[in-house]
């Protein structure tokens, strides 16, 4: 769909083949930083698949015996709703184009990229409704949105972070997450206390992981404490604004989108890919510590 230039959101399209290259690409990324990953977390929808990315990160092919042969392959992956890319609604299955036509540019563009203001809801009897779905079977009706806007993203994917990938870091481990773009800015602007008006403009590259370290034995930071404990994230000089801590792999260059939609380019040569990582790494004070890393794909 995204070839196509229809709004997606939750409807559970397969990856193309473009997107499984990319996987490749970030597999390899991850490969040669020397990441072992210990658990991953990933979405419901297939087109984000932790499982891809981590086996071309050990190397693999397509044939199944050499992804069993490989460490890598094993990673145990997690898979919750809450890591969905954010439900566009009444967007959802429309011509994006068109939908510009019909709506115009500034509110088209409102709908996309506010913080607070969600698109028109979609109908339960639209077939493309998560209601009519087999995997959200066990989901608590009212948990499952007719739209959504970011700050609703955020409010979906935060209690997953603190409930369960947060202890996970906290243990000591490595963690990749494998999820979309706006449920990644939900874990970057809490990681990289982002505000609300600068949040929705942050493009982060697909087909790219972006690593953050992690540091629990350090003084308190309230925007990273979870219960049990802290997690304060490490500044790092290969950031790319308005990133203060994470750190791309390869040569992706992000960019920011201002609210008058002006796309700034970042340091580099912008390129438009598929799909995004996210690692973090913990360290103590003057010795890294193996775990307490982090990676997200989307």
């Amino acid at each position: 769909w995204n070839v196509a230039n229809i709004f997606t959101g939750w409807v559970d399209v397969d990856l193309s083949e473009k997107g499984l290259g990319e996987a490749k690409g970030a597999g390899e990324l991850l490969k040669a930083e020397g990441l072992e990953i210990d658990v991953a977390y990933t979405s419901f929808l297939k087109r984000r698949s932790a499982r891809c990315v981590l086996e071309w990160s050990a190397g693999l092919t397509a044939t199944y015996g050499i992804m069993l042969a490989a460490d890598q392959y094993y990673v145990p992956v997690n898979k919750t709703w809450r890591l969905n890319e954010r439900m566009y609604g009444g967007l959802t299955g429309l011509d994006k184009k068109e939908t510009v036509k019909k709506h115009g540019a500034d509110q088209v563009q409102i709908w996309r990229r506010s913080f607070d203001i969600p698109p028109p809801a979609l109908e339960k009897e639209n077939k493309y409704h998560p209601c009519h779905e087999a995997k959200y079977a066990d989901l608590d009706p009212k948990d499952l949105p007719d739209t959504e806007c970011l700050k609703d993203t955020i409010a979906r994917v935060m209690p997953y972070w603190e409930e369960t990938i947060a202890p996970a870091l906290k243990a000591g481990k490595t963690v990749f997450v494998a999820a979309h773009g706006n449920s990644i800015r939900a874990i970057v602007k809490m990681i990289e206390g982002l505000s609300d008006d600068v949040i929705p403009g942050l493009e982060i590259p697909t087909g790219t992981p972006l690593v953050y370290e992690l540091d629990k034995e350090r003084p308190v930071t309230r925007r990273l404490s979870t219960q049990g404990g802290d997690l304060k994230p490490l500044p790092t000089s290969l950031a790319v604004e308005p990133l203060k801590f994470g750190r791309y792999l390869g040569d992706a260059a992000p960019s920011y989108r201002t609210g008058r939609g002006v796309e700034v380019e970042r340091k580099g040569r912008q390129e438009h890919r598929r799909s995004h990582s996210f690692s973090v790494r913990h360290k103590n004070i003057g010795r890294e510590r193996r775990g307490g890393k982090l990676s997200e794909s989307s």
